[in-house]
């Protein structure tokens, strides 16, 4: 049950004088539509879902625009949507979650890339780097320079962020070249407002067709011998018109300041984290003018020589702002301040740290570092330091105010999950067969490397899990366990794992989260969810598919019988079965299924029917104290309170306000032979006159019993 998005929707048909309030990622979708885009398609991943996610929905307004919109496979699908705009002059546009999604795009780019685009060809990536990531912390930026594409890293305020969605189509098609559109995870959540603008139909959509298809040409493919022409064209014409494009439309910008013998360039993500800083110190206000002169370079790919050297010309020291390593950016300013005989200090990479995410702290000491090692003229050092010595004494001093440190908060499942009575299966199968290499996937199924599971030898990517494991089955005694979700299984898993598993004749186990979502990233239709308007799934069901590829082991296992999730699981290990056996675990996403079920029982409360909700309760009685239900679930609804019986000093396990009944407690009991404290109760809403008389009998039995 998808999220559904009707105000956003209602922000994407706004026009001439008119003002668009929201969030950065969304602003972006409204100028995809503003600029005449002709296709967008992409793969969902935070933070840019949104993109997809509400072009999707928007059906009727992108059958107005002629707007043809899908939701790809994954990233890889998407990208080669854009060989659309190697022969029609038409724009198009993909989205992806940062790094990862352009590892999985990386072919279709590179191939794009040497062909060229007449139509504006865009790429958005969801930067995710940094503290807030959830994936490996690379940059895109290595990316764009290996195969030419250009990189924009707008200042994070929704008109420049959306003025420069315009424009990378407009430098696309000026430079036949693909534009990737970098936003950082504060970028995109951003809050602001900008004047909108009419959407523009395209001319070529799904309304105006196209009456001829483009005449053959061998120099619009990417293959030989035009691969070793279109290399001269890249560097020898497209990179100059860049630039000139960028120049000409003050693409980056520059900020005056009244210090003139030091500036700093700067990537644009950074700049409002810099600005910030420079006001804490007194050195700029919060409108956006800073006493230091500043380059914001929105486009941090291609750089533009002139604009960099008119900057540094006549300054004593530069500082450079750029994440992560290697300090493309700041290497190629070296090599310019070398090529044209200037003596302007640069620093960075040797003030700033040389890896990480550049936060506030990190800005602070950064800046006070630098400009107490250049000293320019016209501010008073002394006064920078108290500041940032002051501001480090406060956060120390309120450190202290806590009693004792804020305990630390590791991602888990969700309260109910259906993915995590699997690994309490699995931790109950390792005490009886002992330890097993397990083979971990992306994917909300991911948190069982945490406590107290603690399961997962590798990560290697998306669907993943199973290839992962083949190398190590070879030399192992026991068999491997893979972990897959089913988003996965469709975004990869069922071609770089099933094939080839089947085909090398693997003897592996592989368990596949089936929660009818990919939930990990918002809760988006798959090729198997359930249809809502059939009951049906929307293209194949992961079971029929297994069978058609030539599985012949597989199971179906309810993921809350612990007990049946065992014996199945002891089964595929002990299997003489010698090929790939497959135990597809099943149980829907719990936060799509309480949104699901919040919306049937209103309707049923609305028509005067009966709603039953299930909760569970502990007995503090015969709870004994040990605590195995929780070391066993780790649910979040699980805790502990104090022993009623002061005999006793172990406190008792208790269920708070958060259980949504989901029994995991209660099997896994029933799986350990554990103890018989859990009880299930019914919280019951519109009850007839039969229902209410039950229970006044019923109480009234308890009541003597108890005296």
């Amino acid at each position: 049950m998808e999220r559904l998005f009707k105000s956003e929707i209602e922000k994407l048909k706004l026009g001439e004088g008119q003002t668009f309030q929201g969030e950065g990622i969304l602003a972006v979708t409204k100028g995809l539509l503003q600029a005449g885009v002709s296709y967008v398609g992409g793969y969902q991943g935070a933070p840019v879902s949104h993109l997809v996610d509400v072009l999707t929905q928007a059906t009727d307004l992108m059958s107005e625009l002629g707007v043809h919109v899908e939701a790809n496979t994954n990233e890889a699908s998407a990208a080669a949507m854009l060989g659309a705009s190697i022969n029609y002059p038409v724009r198009g546009a993909v989205t992806w979650k940062s790094i990862v999604g352009t590892n999985v795009a990386s072919d279709a780019l590179s191939n794009l890339s040497s062909a060229g685009v007449i139509g504006g060809a865009l790429i958005v990536v969801g930067a995710d780097y940094g503290e807030g990531a959830s994936v490996i912390q690379e940059r895109t930026h290595n990316f764009a320079l290996k195969s030419s594409m250009w990189l924009i890293d707008p200042r994070p305020n929704l008109e420049t962020i959306v003025h420069l969605v315009e424009k990378g189509f407009e430098l696309s098609e000026a430079s036949n070249s693909p534009v990737i559109l970098e936003l950082r995870i504060r970028a995109c959540h951003v809050q602001g407002e900008f004047a909108a603008k009419n959407n523009i139909a395209p001319e070529l959509s799904s309304i105006k067709k196209g009456k001829h298809p483009a005449p053959f040409s061998y120099a619009r493919l990417s293959h030989p011998p035009v691969t070793f022409s279109q290399e001269h064209q890249k560097i020898e014409k497209r990179l100059p018109q860049a630039r000139q494009f960028i120049t000409e439309n003050h693409l980056n910008e520059f900020f005056e300041g009244d210090l003139q013998t030091v500036g700093i360039i700067l990537q644009g993500g950074l700049f409002n984290t810099l600005m910030r800083r420079l006001a804490v110190l007194e050195l700029a206000d919060l409108f956006g003018n800073s006493q230091i002169p500043l380059l914001v370079l929105n486009v941090v790919h291609p750089l533009v020589p002139d604009e960099i050297i008119r900057f540094c010309r006549d300054k004593k020291a530069v500082l450079v702002l750029e994440e992560g390593n290697p300090e493309f950016i700041e290497q190629q300013i070296h090599v310019l301040m070398r090529k044209f005989d200037l003596d302007t200090q640069i620093a960075g990479k040797d003030i700033f740290p040389l890896a990480g995410e550049y936060t506030a702290e990190v800005m602070l000491k950064g800046l006070v570092d630098f400009l107490g090692e250049v000293e320019p003229e016209g501010i008073d050092l002394e006064q920078t330091r108290d500041i940032a010595i002051r501001l480090s004494t406060e956060k120390e001093a309120a450190r202290h105010l806590l009693e004792e440190p804020l305990p630390p908060r590791p991602p888990s499942f969700c309260t109910g999950c259906p993915e995590r009575p699997v690994f309490s299966a699995i931790k109950l199968l390792k005490e009886d067969i002992g330890d097993l290499h397990i083979s971990a996937d992306i994917g909300c199924h991911a948190f069982g490397t945490f406590e107290p599971f603690s399961m997962g030898n590798s990560i290697l990517g998306y669907g993943m899990s199973l290839a992962a494991a083949a190398g190590v089955g070879s030399f192992q005694e026991k068999r491997t366990i893979s972990i897959m979700g089913d988003g996965g299984f469709w975004h990869n898993g069922l071609q770089t794992g099933v094939l080839s598993g089947l085909f090398n004749k693997n003897d592996g186990v592989l368990i596949i989260m089936q929660n009818g979502y990919a939930s990990a990233t918002g809760q988006q239709y798959i090729p198997s969810s359930i249809s809502t308007s059939s009951d049906l799934p929307v293209t194949s069901s992961i079971e029929r598919t297994l069978k058609s590829l030539g599985v012949g082991w597989l199971r179906t296992v309810r993921t809350y019988s612990v007990s049946k999730m065992v014996e199945i699981l002891r089964e595929a290990m002990t299997s003489p079965y010698p090929g790939l056996k497959v135990i597809i675990a099943d149980g829907e996403c719990m936060l799509a299924r309480q949104r699901r079920l919040k919306t049937e029982n209103q309707k049923k409360l609305d028509a005067g029917k009966t709603v039953r909700i299930p909760r569970f309760g502990i007995d503090e009685e015969v709870c004994t104290g040990d605590h195995s239900c929780i070391r066993l679930s780790g649910c979040p609804s699980l805790t502990v309170k104090s022993n009623p019986d002061f005999l006793r000093d172990d406190p008792v396990a208790a269920i708070n306000e958060d259980c949504v009944g989901c029994g995991l407690c209660g099997e896994v009991a029933h799986a350990a032979v554990l103890c018989p404290s859990f009880y299930k109760v019914e919280k019951v809403q519109n009850s007839n006159s039969r229902q209410r008389f039950l229970h006044r009998v019923r109480s009234g039995i308890i009541d003597w019993l108890a005296n």
